[in-house]
């Protein structure tokens, strides 16, 4: 082992370490090993620039002020009040999995950062208007952003092994929609035990 793997892993423990302890808020101590990685030779001054996903730092940032456009205009009331047309009439247990499946569905083509900002404010205003608590709500939008098993496009997790494993675009929906199904199963079992209505 030379002197920047014992740099590197050193800063990896020294960054786990902060934030499990909760020493610093988890974006400052990435940013430090960052910076200490890149001053101990680890990395170049340009490596981390290119490792960065422009495209998700943009759309995360769009999409921001496009949750709070939806709050002040009313377009999550106006949402809101047609989820819970739709689903609520049926019960909260319907409203629950309703916001899963609309979360769920913007998660195969958005970010699942980028799908919670949207849904939140659309989720919490659904749960003013039904008169239940936000809490099993915003868990199922939490749990329905990270089913993003249907399509390549959604993770770039399931982007890295599609051409490595030859996977066509078919092939995560015939694993992804039995595993968004179960998802689904288990959070209408779990969360209104965990947080009830």
């Amino acid at each position: 082992m030379n002197w920047r793997s014992l740099i590197a892993v050193l800063s990896m423990v020294g960054m786990v370490t902060l934030m499990v302890t909760k020493v610093l808020p988890a974006v400052m101590a990435v940013l430090i090993a960052a910076v200490v990685m890149v001053l101990g030779g680890c990395v170049n001054r340009r490596q981390p620039y290119r490792a960065i996903g422009w495209q998700s730092v943009v759309l995360i940032a769009a999409m921001i002020p496009m949750s709070t456009a939806l709050s002040i205009t009313g377009g999550a009331e106006l949402i809101a009040q047609k989820l819970v047309s739709t689903f609520g009439s049926v019960g909260p247990t319907a409203l629950l999995a309703g916001a899963f499946v609309l979360t769920a569905g913007f998660s195969q083509v958005l970010s699942n950062t980028a799908t919670t900002v949207l849904m939140a404010p659309i989720v919490l205003q659904a749960a003013v208007v039904s008169d239940i608590s936000p809490y099993p709500m915003l868990m199922m939008v939490a749990v329905g952003a990270s089913a993003a098993f249907l399509t390549p496009i959604s993770s770039t997790t399931n982007l890295m092994v599609m051409t490595p494993g030859g996977y066509r675009f078919t092939d995560y929906a015939k694993v992804g929609f039995p595993l968004i199904l179960l998802f689904l199963t288990v959070s209408l079992i779990l969360v209104p035990i965990i947080w009830p209505l």
